[in-house]
């Protein structure tokens, strides 16, 4: 072939120089192009982090920004509830007090080894609320007389019950435990309970010497079982008319703290040997000085507040060796109304049947001369024929709406007394 063939195809087959660099710019500025788009686009897969540490979830922004807002508000409602910091101090206050007494209530039940039937139920119980409490002081040699108590005027069995729920009247026998326990005389009571019933068994051991104890640790108990307006404490040889004592206790029912019963104030006896003999007498001065006024032992009653106050303080006060001294003094120096009735300690016939024929029915009656009625057992129903209420007064009397004036206790007229048993449900 010769050389001029060979240029010849050589030249059909050559780019020309201007066209090459044309497309060696535009290959440039392509690749240039592409690269920054592939640099640009994020990684689907890769999550932007602020920190190494941080957590790689996708961040809500929004989510974060009405966090901030409600922890704002909520700064700015703290803010503004200063004003109502005192009120809910006074409120834990109170709340604090009442605790208190619900524990030393709680603690008489708790200490009990031998819990009775009331105990049991006592979540059942202090739901309800009692118009008055009626405690019958009792010993383990009195079952005659707790016998002719319940041939009288106290309700038995079915009625007893009705008692509880519609009148709101609880009444028990109170007595503690023997020095030897779980001996003969515990058995004997465990038994006469499984008849009638009618028991309040206490965390106290027996004795003449300790009725101020018993005493202090009834009302105790009893405010940590029922949840009654009144407590009444009554000896198991004092005639009583249900009615009436519900009536009279009705007429203080709005004073927060009141001391019911007949007031005495005897005189302190320092020599030995003679019955209510005090030890302690040097306390109230000179010899031949008097008691300070206080409601005598057969029956008295007090609010709920005082009971309350009695169990609180039960392990600080002084016991005297006269369980009704013993009462009075603990309300020596507190804001207590003493409230003295005569009607809670009229005599036995012929005095009660005279006053109940006038209108003038009697809360209690007994013999001063026997702290009781004499030989009871054998004249309890005698008193209960002849000074009893009418059968029906118990049921027919609705206390809440007794509004008799308690200034007018002083005042025995048979017109008064008239209405004042007249009072019925309507």
């Amino acid at each position: 072939m010769s050389v001029k063939s060979r240029g010849e195809y050589a030249s059909k087959h050559v780019v020309p120089k201007n066209l090459a660099l044309l497309l060696c710019f535009a290959s440039f500025f392509a690749g240039m192009f592409f690269t920054n788009r592939m640099l640009m686009m994020p990684d689907a897969k890769v999550i932007p982090r602020t920190s190494r540490t941080e957590d790689q979830r996708p961040v809500d922004y929004d989510l974060k920004i009405r966090v901030l807002k409600n922890e704002a508000n909520s700064s700015r409602g703290i803010s503004g509830s200063q004003q109502s910091i005192q009120t809910v101090d006074k409120a834990i206050s109170d709340l604090e007090i009442k605790l208190t007494a619900a524990r030393a209530e709680r603690e008489t039940i708790l200490k009990n080894p031998k819990i009775s039937e009331d105990l049991k139920n006592v979540e059942s119980t202090s739901k309800r609320k009692y118009l008055m409490v009626i405690g019958i002081n009792t010993a383990f040699s009195s079952r005659k007389r707790r016998d002719s108590v319940r041939a009288t005027w106290m309700p038995q069995a079915a009625v007893q019950k009705k008692l509880e729920e519609e009148k709101g009247i609880i009444i028990r026998f109170v007595i503690g435990h023997s020095s030897t326990l779980g001996g003969i005389l515990d058995k004997a009571i465990e038994a006469e309970e499984r008849v009638h019933g009618d028991f309040l068994r206490l965390q106290h051991t027996e004795g003449y010497l300790e009725l101020s104890g018993k005493t202090k640790t009834y009302f105790a108990t009893a405010v940590s079982l029922w949840d009654a307006e009144f407590y009444v404490k009554v000896d198991d040889d004092v005639h009583v008319n249900l009615a009436t004592l519900g009536m009279t206790l009705a007429e203080h029912r709005k004073k927060p703290r009141v001391y019911i019963g007949c007031m005495k104030s005897g005189p302190v006896l320092a020599r030995k040997g003679v019955k209510y003999h005090e030890p302690e007498h040097w306390k109230f001065g000179d010899v031949g000085n008097k008691y300070f006024r206080h409601a005598t032992g057969q029956l008295y009653a007090i609010s709920k507040d005082l009971a309350t106050y009695i169990s609180i303080n039960q392990n600080v006060l002084h016991k005297y060796a006269n369980e009704d001294v013993s009462l009075g003094s603990w309300f020596i120096g507190l804001d207590v109304e003493h409230v003295d009735d005569r009607r809670l300690c009229c005599g036995t016939p012929p005095d009660c049947e005279r006053k109940a024929q006038a209108g003038n029915i009697c809360v209690a009656s007994f013999d001063w001369q026997c702290s009781g009625i004499c030989m009871s057992v054998k004249r309890m129903m005698g008193v209960h024929k002849r000074c009893g209420e009418d059968t029906n007064a118990l049921w027919t009397t609705n206390f809440s709406q007794t509004t008799r004036n308690s200034d007018s206790v002083k005042v025995h007229t048979r017109e008064h007394a008239l209405t004042f048993i007249g009072v019925k449900d309507v």
